[in-house]
């Protein structure tokens, strides 16, 4: 575990955690550096098998400017989802020639964009926009460099919301659609090239079996698209590698590393595009106590109420999504089974259930596993200011995202 305890203290590595609320103050998430390197470069080794591997990752998952500009320094590229992720790239990294581009619903605007500024690659997902990007790409003259996307069909386990890889999923194409349209994308489409196929099967996938499925689905659709005479360079098995917020048993990218090199991939390049297995387990959300409302009449729960709320990490209330919740410091007391909840004006506005411990009001409590889709969620539900962004790095730590004031929140409008 990337945070740990020591002296009934919770530290990030050596810095207490109370130290760095005491000076940046809460809702504040904290993630730690040396753990989201240690995890690329594992899963850096795990690829070695591949003559032609490389990392994209998932941008959606944490976007923070520091951590971007620091993964390209390990050699990341990114995959990313919109024209303002990739404007986040760019004032990080200063170049998108390792840029993917995905999803449904690129406008001519984000389109034009990747084109001009020189992405590798769009993930495309149907015909339409590989029609549409020709298009843009025509009127520019810039030859445009396409993936098709594929949707496998293939059942993970995981929260409904987070499955991009069933039929009924608005993701991708179906095998026949996807061949038909790489074959139009080389013969027809000439402000285009083909460049590959890539899928998504889901996020918080914690079993090989479904990534075995995708690779073998996809390598079986490159061997017909050679058939047609259709070279397909490059597979990108996309990413949704799980991690553990519970009890979970995350798939080791070790095991993906011997799945992959099982596989004869020769001159294929090989793409993955992990986002919350690199980062999720680095970041914990820290919150105070506000208030302790007891119940005092039978069937009643017990509320602890934090400063932290549905604004700030909205997972739980979303996908019904469990996160450990650690006092930072031992303080003795009775325990209770508590529900910590926010001021939000919702019911849903909760961050943990049933939870025992013994609480103290202005205590510090600490939201783990909320490196990935926590703060890059926020919002200002409730007109509430989104919180403070730290990164520990060895004996230090920095702000990485200045607390957003109301001011800040309310500057775009009009009275």
């Amino acid at each position: 575990m990337p945070f740990v305890r020591s002296q009934g203290r919770l530290l990030a590595n050596d810095i207490p955690l109370t130290d760095i609320a005491a000076s940046v103050g809460t809702p504040c998430y904290v993630y730690i550096w040396q753990d989201i390197a240690a995890r690329y470069a594992a899963l850096e080794r795990a690829l070695s098998s591949c003559n032609h591997a490389r990392i994209c990752y998932a941008v959606k998952a944490n976007s923070n400017l520091t951590i971007l500009h620091r993964l390209a320094d390990l050699g990341a590229g990114f995959d990313i989802v919109s024209g303002g992720e990739l404007e986040r790239v760019l004032l990080a990294v200063r170049r998108a020639d390792q840029v993917v581009f995905s999803g449904v619903g690129k406008t001519r605007e984000e389109i034009g964009f990747g084109l001009k500024v020189g992405i590798e690659c769009f993930n495309v997902e149907s015909d339409s926009e590989a029609n549409r990007i020709n298009e843009v790409a025509g009127r520019l003259g810039i030859q445009a460099s396409l993936a098709v996307r594929i949707n496998p069909n293939i059942e993970v386990d995981t929260h409904p919301y987070i499955t991009t890889g069933l039929k009924e999923n608005k993701f991708g194409l179906a095998e026949p659609d996807a061949i038909a349209l790489a074959k139009r994308i080389q013969a027809e489409l000439e402000h285009c090239s083909f460049a590959g196929i890539a899928c998504h099967i889901g996020s918080q996938i914690n079993a090989l079996e479904p990534f075995e499925k995708a690779l073998d689905a996809m390598l079986e659709i490159r061997n017909k698209l050679e058939a047609h005479d259709v070279d397909c360079a490059s597979i990108d098995l996309g990413g949704g590698f799980g991690i553990c917020y519970h009890d979970e048993v995350p798939l080791s990218f070790e095991e993906l590393g011997s799945l992959i090199g099982e596989r004869d991939l020769g001159d294929l390049k090989f793409g993955v595009e992990p986002g919350r297995s690199l980062i999720g387990e680095a970041g914990a959300l820290l919150t105070h106590v506000e208030y302790l409302k007891p119940a005092t009449q039978p069937g009643y729960k017990h509320f602890c109420v934090v400063d932290a709320a549905m604004n700030d990490l909205i997972r739980p209330a979303l996908y019904q999504a469990y996160h450990a919740i650690e006092k930072v410091e031992d303080i003795a007391g009775e325990k209770q089974n508590w529900n910590v909840v926010g001021p939000v004006c919702e019911t849903g506005d909760f961050l943990g259930l049933d939870r025992e411990f013994e609480a103290r009001e202005g205590e510090l409590l600490a939201v783990m596993s909320a490196g990935a889709y926590g703060s890059v969620l926020s919002s200002n539900y409730n007109s509430r200011p989104r919180g403070v962004e730290v990164l520990v790095d060895g004996d230090s730590f920095a702000t990485i995202r200045k607390r957003e004031s109301v001011h800040d929140m309310l500057s775009a409008e009009v009275a």
